[in-house]
């Protein structure tokens, strides 16, 4: 079964998803930072393809992701990071990027290395739903990759209904009409917009993005959700700190105050 589903059959509350770019601070670290927040206790983790034109992100990723670049990232390199942590690394894998580097690397022939490598999903945040269903499904379900949409709080109910229809991961929760970045808190227009998803009574598990970098926006997350995605805050906690240990162990204490 694909680790993505035995994750949400045996835990539906509090999941933890990590995202940071691949190849950032250093070009060698994915396997590195896959290791430590493994042994950490997270549920999730998603790895970044850097892209130089990333739309979605605010300017702590977009950041990493030119770095990431400057280092040398690039798809071959990262299957090839994450075949070698895969001898040791049990959670689920996803891998989140735009589509058009993976379009250049050929879209089946990346969902057929996902399958090769260990890696469980995609997040394409710029993959119409309507191109996903009509060309790329087929494909996707072939190689067992769970594509995971993004839901906003401008996305129609219908729209909504018809990703939980034709998904089977988790809908990504996007917590507003933003780019990536750490909030302080969620109002209450954002914590309408999360009871208004759970009234829906989806059947996909969801996780709530964007924004949640301390103890108050991750309970908000978790108490309408199945879990939290954090992304920039650990992203800018790897560029201060000297280690991915410290960056960890600063994010855990952050999550706490």
């Amino acid at each position: 079964m694909n680790r993505i589903k035995q994750l949400f059959n045996k835990k539906q509350k509090n999941i933890l998803s990590i995202y940071f770019t691949a190849g950032y601070p250093n070009l060698n670290d994915t396997g590195k930072i896959i290791k430590e927040l493994e042994k950490n206790g997270i549920d999730l983790i998603e790895v970044g393809i850097p892209f130089s034109d990333p739309m979605a992100d605010g300017p702590t990723i977009q950041e990493s992701g030119t770095q990431s670049l400057k280092n040398g990232m690039n798809l071959k390199l990262l299957f090839e990071q994450i075949k070698e942590v895969r001898k040791e690394a049990e959670l689920p894998l996803i891998m989140m990027g735009y589509l058009n580097p993976i379009m250049q690397y050929g879209f089946e022939k990346f969902c057929k290395k996902c399958k090769e490598v260990g890696v469980d999903g995609a997040i394409i945040p710029d993959l119409p739903f309507n191109d996903y269903i009509s060309e790329y499904k087929p494909i996707c379900d072939a190689y067992d990759l769970k594509v995971v949409m993004l839901v906003t709080p401008e996305t129609s109910e219908e729209r909504i209904r018809l990703i939980d229809e034709n998904t089977d991961g988790f809908i990504y929760m996007v917590s507003s009409a933003s780019t990536t970045g750490a909030q302080k808190n969620f109002d209450d227009k954002k914590l309408e917009y999360f009871k208004k998803i759970n009234s829906m009574k989806l059947r996909n598990p969801r996780l709530i993005g964007f924004g949640i970098s301390n103890k108050e926006t991750l309970e908000a997350a978790q108490s309408n959700a199945n879990g939290a995605i954090i992304g920039s805050k650990f992203i800018s906690l790897l560029k201060t700190n000297d280690s991915v240990e410290k960056a960890i162990q600063e994010l855990k204490t952050s999550l706490k105050s």
